[in-house]
């Protein structure tokens, strides 16, 4: 999982797409894994250091995670997996 190159993320938790003019404002949770993806981190990696930093049963988190993937997805800020 990638965002796009084009992306634009501010420390300030801002996500812009400048090939819709959407712009997106993020909690802080998903300011974390917004960075993490743009790291490069897997999604079980991702989930590792969420429950690190917060006190989260582990099925709660992966709703949420794959809710905000498939939200990410559907505004078409990922690229495209091969498969």
């Amino acid at each position: 999982m990638k965002l796009k190159k084009n992306i634009a993320v501010s420390e300030n938790g801002f996500l812009f797409d400048p090939h819709s003019g959407e712009s997106y404002s993020l909690n802080k949770t998903a300011q974390l894994i917004v960075k993490l993806i743009s790291e490069g981190k897997t999604e079980v990696e991702i989930m590792n250091s969420i429950m690190k930093k917060y006190d989260v049963e582990s099925s709660a988190l992966q709703r949420y995670l794959d809710d905000f993937i498939m939200m990410l997805h559907q505004m078409n800020l990922l690229e495209k997996e091969d498969n």
